[in-house]
């Protein structure tokens, strides 16, 4: 008995050594992942869907989808970097690579002018292929006239990303009554700004600053383009250089460019940077303890909308869909608030959390939540899927037939938990 224990516990630490480097393994594998939200959409080797249970069929799909690639946002994720080797320059602090990497700089960032948060030629071609995948998988919703309501929030790349998925489903079939708007009036739930979780995020920025300080090291990307240390020391604002350089390097993918910076970071930077990176979004829009598991309700009104147009779905039993398109800070809380995957998992111990939650399998560039209903003739019984970025997902609740769910189960569920939530 005592050698099978032993022979267990072995297993067992075996195991747990294999899979402790999860994260870091996928990121080295494909250092894409390690942009967070600015990864472009994985859409190479999608698994084959699992089949519809016997006599089910496909009849209505309720979506929300992030707008695809973008240009960076804030005009100085492209200046500082600049700025501050500029400075090193003038002083002739720079090295050889410090010069080259300036120079490339000061291209993207004149590149950048007018183009802030604008999608990419990348960005709409992503959507064009998620309407694509969404078509051919599910042709049935898709045939005759059926009536497509898409929605955006009024931001021009998520409009953009809209109208590319609505022209690449009227080009595969003319026949479809899609109607599309961008308002005001649907902000409250497309892309809700909930002010009462301020106070949790001050505090998230307070153990994040301390976070990035233990866990940053970026002396070896600077030794590479500055060749004085006091220099570095009186002149650059590091967090923020390495941070900034880093989201441009990072959004590099966001363009159809052969031009890469990954090259000066070594993977112990790259893979600190992504676990910083993990960390804030977890803290600020995932069910963190330290936020108090609040974050994942501020789209309690998206899921609430998704419900009641189910509803509206299964009462008129006609085929359709509802295509709604917003913002990663929107998807990511919404995939917590459903409890897709792992998702909604509660992790106390940051330095525990890069390989139990990883930000780059929910919120890429295009990520998307398509619930799918299907239904038989002969029974009221309605079934659901959900996919996460085209991947079916595990949902909270018991199932005789995954990754299939009854409906009536999971709209039970969300209800409670909605209802629970002051």
């Amino acid at each position: 008995m005592r050698k099978n224990w032993i022979l267990l516990f072995s297993l067992v630490f075996c195991f747990c050594s294999i899979t402790a480097q999860t994260a870091r393994k996928e990121i080295e594998s494909n250092i894409l992942r390690s942009a967070s939200n600015y990864y472009a959409y994985p859409s190479e080797n999608l698994p084959i869907l699992t089949p519809a249970p016997k006599g089910y069929q496909p009849f209505y799909i309720d979506h929300y989808g992030r707008h695809g690639s973008r240009w960076l946002i804030n005009k100085n994720q492209y200046a500082l970097p600049v700025e501050q080797l500029t400075r090193a320059e003038r002083n002739g602090k720079l090295t050889e690579k410090g010069k080259q990497v300036l120079a490339e700089l000061k291209k993207i960032e004149k590149s950048s002018v007018n183009r802030l948060g604008e999608l990419t030629d990348l960005g709409a071609d992503q959507h064009k292929g998620i309407a694509e995948r969404m078509y051919k998988n599910f042709p049935q919703i898709f045939a005759g006239a059926t009536p497509i309501d898409a929605r955006s929030t009024i931001v021009i790349r998520c409009i953009l990303s809209m109208e590319n998925e609505c022209q690449q489903l009227i080009s595969m079939n003319p026949k479809l009554k899609i109607t599309h708007d961008a308002s005001h009036a649907d902000m409250y739930y497309l892309n809700y700004n909930d002010t009462t979780l301020k106070d949790l995020r001050r505090e998230a920025d307070k153990v994040f600053a301390q976070y990035i300080k233990t866990h940053v090291h970026p002396q070896h990307i600077l030794n590479s383009l500055i060749n004085d240390n006091s220099f570095v020391r009186d002149s650059i604002d590091v967090i923020k250089f390495i941070s900034d350089l880093f989201d441009v390097t990072s959004n590099q993918q966001s363009h159809y460019t052969k031009v890469s910076f990954y090259d000066l970071f070594n993977k112990d930077e790259i893979y600190d940077l992504w676990q910083a990176e993990n960390v804030y979004w977890y803290m600020n829009y995932g069910p963190s303890p330290i936020t108090k598991g609040r974050m994942p309700y501020s789209q309690s009104n998206l899921l609430k909308n998704m419900i009641a147009s189910a509803d509206k779905a299964i009462a008129t039993g006609k085929s359709g869909a509802t295509l709604r398109f917003g913002h990663e800070v929107c998807v990511m809380p919404l995939a917590c608030l459903m409890e897709l995957n792992n998702c909604g998992k509660s992790v106390d111990n940051l330095d525990e959390l890069a390989d139990q939650w990883q930000n780059y399998k929910i919120f890429p560039m295009g990520c998307n939540i398509q619930m799918i209903f299907y239904k038989k003739t002969g029974s009221k019984d309605i079934l659901v899927k959900v996919l996460l970025n085209e991947k079916e997902a595990t949902l909270p609740v018991q199932t005789d037939m995954k990754p299939y769910y009854h409906w009536k189960d999971l709209r039970a569920y969300y209800e409670k938990k909605l209802g629970s939530y002051n």
